[in-house]
């Protein structure tokens, strides 16, 4: 097999493959030699996108179904966008006539692209799909999609499956980048959020900046179950996020798996998503609008009390929380304590790594505290409450990470010579581990 690349436009390439049959060859009688068969022969476009997308961490958190296989919610929930200059996926997709089948990696580790939720999403992407025009040259024609075969290929820049929302900005990310490459066409708004969905949940929220809420719907076919954005990002610029990883390992009970077992086995589940959630998501909806830290800080936590509270209620009980993750709650309620005020908020999902709300005025002050109790480094000049310094053995922050609110999802580049481009020319991973 022989096969030549050619860059022929600015973000795509040609090549051409042939590929012979090693065996007898014969004479033509006009001059020439021949292969008994060509199995291949022609030019064939490879074309790329490489985006990226957010974290997200809900406030109001998401813990069930009301049907497994549409992925359909209990209850609404509503959450944060991160900014993606501290947390993101990014995910470059290559496509090709020549390519023999979908392929996909993460962090240079092949997977299974063929499991139901990835298929869902890839089947209705391509349905979707429409005119490639780059360089105002038609690239791929529509009808000419379902030849083409995709390489995916992404990487996360922080901890996958450790509670830090991997799944979201992962499954947002592919979502979104193949809707690029595609040139997919929303037959109505919020599309893209339910293909989302149907791939991992929570990743519908991460396809939208700023305060975002997922809507449970009422219809069957869960058409209305679409994200939207409640706050733009530049809504609360005051707004901290500190991320606290104490584990970086991947957690015993998946989230599909954890919840799964909550709504079957938990009354607390059900009663929280009748009775708890609309008052709680009232009261949060309201304090994003009045930007009132307060109450979002406190509905904030109750909700994450609430959701491991849920977990506890499982039978087998669930244990995402470590020693370290309660002592963070401790630190926050005698932090707050001190100040007289509630100026600070945590937040954990299905994992031990926190997630703390502040405001910038006071983020020196919590950061210095944080450093001091849980043994990051010294901190000298500056004179601690006695409850600070009180630091439990072995009660240890691995590294902190400060950010605040961010976009959605964006395209880096349509060129494989980028080097933000995560594959080679030939559509190959660039790193493979």
């Amino acid at each position: 097999m022989r096969m030549v690349i050619t860059q022929v436009g600015r973000n795509s390439y040609m090549f051409q493959v042939t590929r012979k049959r090693i065996g007898e060859h014969r004479h033509h009688p006009h001059g020439g030699w021949s292969s008994p068969k060509t199995v291949l022969s022609g030019i064939m476009a490879l074309v790329s996108v490489t985006c990226e997308a957010p974290v997200n961490i809900a406030l109001i958190k998401y813990w069930g179904k009301r049907d497994e296989e549409k992925i359909l919610p209990l209850n609404p929930s509503l959450s944060i966008t991160l900014d993606m200059a501290d947390l993101r996926t990014k995910t470059t997709v290559v496509a090709s006539k020549y390519f023999d089948r979908d392929r996909l990696w993460l962090n240079g580790k092949e997977q299974d692209i063929h499991s139901k939720r990835l298929q869902v999403c890839i089947t209705k992407l391509r349905q979707g799909a429409d005119d490639l025009w780059l360089d105002g040259k038609l690239v791929v024609a529509k009808k000419d999609w379902i030849d083409y075969r995709l390489h995916i290929i992404s990487e996360n820049n922080f901890p996958t499956a450790a509670g830090l929302a991997s799944s979201a900005s992962g499954l947002a990310c592919f979502v979104y980048s193949i809707a690029q490459l595609l040139q997919f066409k929303e037959t109505f708004p919020g599309e893209l959020t339910t293909i989302a969905r149907q791939g991992s949940g929570s990743s519908c929220r991460s396809l939208l900046g700023g305060f975002v809420m997922w809507e449970s719907g009422s219809a069957e076919d869960g058409s209305d179950s679409i994200a939207k954005q409640v706050a733009p990002v530049d809504s609360w610029n005051s707004l901290r996020v500190v991320i606290l990883i104490v584990n970086e390992q991947q957690k015993k009970t998946s989230s599909t798996a954890g919840m799964q077992t909550s709504v079957e086995t938990s009354e607390l589940l059900k009663f929280r998503a009748r009775e708890v959630v609309p008052l709680q998501l009232s009261r949060m909806l309201n304090a994003v609008k009045e930007t009132d830290f307060a109450t979002l800080a406190t509905v904030t936590m109750q909700e994450s009390n609430q959701f491991h509270a849920c977990c506890l209620d499982t039978f087998p009980p669930i244990f995402y929380l470590n020693d370290v993750s309660k002592e963070i709650i401790h630190f926050v309620h005698e932090y707050n304590a001190c100040r007289a005020d509630t100026v600070v908020a945590y937040t954990f999902d299905a994992g031990p790594n926190a997630v703390l709300l502040t405001k910038e005025e006071n983020l020196e002050d919590l950061m210095t505290c944080l450093y001091k109790r849980f043994g990051f480094f010294p901190v000298t000049g500056k004179k601690l409450p006695d409850f600070v310094c009180e630091t439990p053995p072995g009660h240890q922050i691995i590294r902190s990470i400060v950010t605040r609110i961010g976009e959605g999802p964006r395209v880096i580049t349509r060129s494989l010579d980028n080097e933000d481009s995560l594959a080679t020319k030939e559509g190959m991973p660039k790193l493979i581990s």
